[in-house]
């Protein structure tokens, strides 16, 4: 079958973005850049939300682009990607994007059939629906060497289900990022907490320890699908 990965890039602390910061931080490092531009997946299918669509779209169109970014910012042009969106009005500007308004899972999971590879760019809400639908097969994370604690903005995790990982890959650049990389085990059942009665509670026939347990379900989560510090999960600001 296909390979899903998500691909993000996050501070040390886990945000995808911060206030005031350039594009990777200001820490990108030249066999990073070496590595984006030699990864066996950079021609797979690109996925995205409605937000990361705008951003990225709009660097992609901008004459402000920085002459280091045109490159990166070309080779995605010429990828395949799909939008997930309900809101974008079609056809849309940016060369090579198409939308699909039906559901995410139920798309990506009949792409993977079919055998597309696909990977993701920012988008946090659309990777946490495919992380709990089980349709991930490699989980990446670019983690640089900052904390960001007063600007950061967009945790990652947030929301996110109880995932087991086994990791695959573990690399460093230039003695500043760190490149992980997992394979989804298993998501953890939901979480069960036990509740002990009160005595009006308490059943004479179960005696004085009797408990009840209480279901407790993973807490949903909304927020922006921008990318992280410009460039997504695909590590370019």
């Amino acid at each position: 079958m296909a390979q899903l990965i998500v691909d993000f890039i996050t501070s040390l602390d886990g945000y995808a973005s911060a206030e005031g910061w350039p594009g990777w931080w200001g820490m990108e490092s030249p066999k990073y850049l070496d590595w984006l531009d030699e990864r066996p997946d950079r021609d797979y299918t690109v996925l995205m939300g409605a937000n990361t669509y705008r951003l990225m779209s709009g660097f992609a169109s901008s004459p402000d682009t920085p002459a280091e970014e045109a490159d990166a910012m070309a080779d995605l042009t010429r990828q395949r990607k799909i939008v997930f969106s309900s809101t974008l009005e079609t056809p849309l500007a940016w060369a090579n994007t198409e939308v699909i308004r039906g559901d995410a899972v139920e798309a990506v999971a009949a792409l993977k059939r079919d055998g597309t590879d696909m990977s993701t760019i920012g988008s946090l809400t659309l990777c946490r629906s495919l992380l709990e639908a089980g349709l991930v097969d490699l989980f990446r994370v670019g983690v640089f060497p900052v904390i960001t604690g007063k600007t950061g903005r967009e945790r990652i995790y947030d929301g996110y289900p109880d995932v087991a990982l086994d990791m695959v890959t573990s690399r460093t650049f230039d003695n500043r990022i760190q490149l992980l990389e997992y394979v989804p085990r298993a998501q953890r059942p939901a979480r069960r907490e036990l509740r002990f009665l009160t005595a009006p509670e308490r059943s004479p026939r179960a005696g004085p320890i009797r408990a009840a347990v209480a279901f407790a379900g993973p807490r949903a989560a909304t927020g922006p699908e921008r990318g992280p510090c410009r460039w997504g999960g695909r590590g370019r600001p």
